[in-house]
């Protein structure tokens, strides 16, 4: 996937009046209105200043999107389908269980750290109290946490409620630990902090009953 300074940037370097495709013209608005919305928060953003980063004129920009909110869910959908994305990549790196919350403790402090501080959109909107928001919001967080529940539920002998619930933790452990990490100036390394955050999940986890597999060497080897 290009990133939107990629797309920004090959906009820009085109000769003036040179037509882009409607698909590459889209992402070349989205990664303006990302920038603009991760910088002001979605009140203080205006078209105009998303148009002028675009280098496109405002109904160039209301061709492709009829309204600041349209703009904003699409930008939304777009960051809230590659955090339940990661999840689910991480969970299927490896079927050993304490590398399993590593992986994903790793995606979350990959995502909050990524230089778009796309995240804040997510996780730090200023428009939570729209419903279009929030239910996009929820529902990644609903996703993510089911992919890990079934995890979860699939090696021990836990309940779908309970796993669900245990699931629903280790995403919030993950979430809140990466953005506080990212709040006191990357002080951690975050090898280290993953490391750090990713042995407290573990600790709590692994004392559930397992079911009983040979061909794990989690099963074969005797707890630490």
């Amino acid at each position: 996937m290009r990133s939107a300074v990629t797309a920004i940037q090959e906009a820009q370097e085109r000769p003036r009046g040179a037509r882009l495709p409607r698909s590459a013209r889209r992402e070349q608005l989205l990664g303006a209105a990302q920038e603009v919305f991760v910088a002001q928060g979605y009140h203080a953003a205006a078209m105009d200043d998303i148009a002028d980063r675009a280098g496109v004129s405002k109904p160039v920009l209301y061709q492709h999107f009829p309204g600041k909110l349209d703009l904003y869910l699409a930008l939304l959908d777009k960051h809230c389908d590659a955090l339940v994305d990661s999840t689910r990549e991480a969970l299927e790196t490896t079927t050993d269980n304490k590398l399993r919350v590593a992986a994903t403790m790793e995606a979350y402090f990959n995502y909050v750290s990524s230089e778009s501080g796309a995240f804040r959109l997510v996780f730090e909107s200023d428009l939570t109290n729209e419903p279009a928001v929030r239910e996009r919001v929820e529902r990644a967080a609903e996703a993510s946490a089911t992919l890990v529940s079934k995890v979860i539920q699939e090696d021990t002998d836990l309940p779908e409620s309970e796993s669900k619930l245990l699931a629903a933790g280790v995403c919030g452990l993950a979430q809140i630990t990466a953005r506080y990490w990212l709040s006191q100036g990357l002080e951690i390394p975050r090898d280290e902090a993953v490391r750090l955050v990713a042995s407290l999940a573990w600790r709590g986890l692994k004392g559930f009953p397992m079911h009983p597999n040979l061909d794990s060497p989690e099963a074969a080897a005797p707890e630490q």
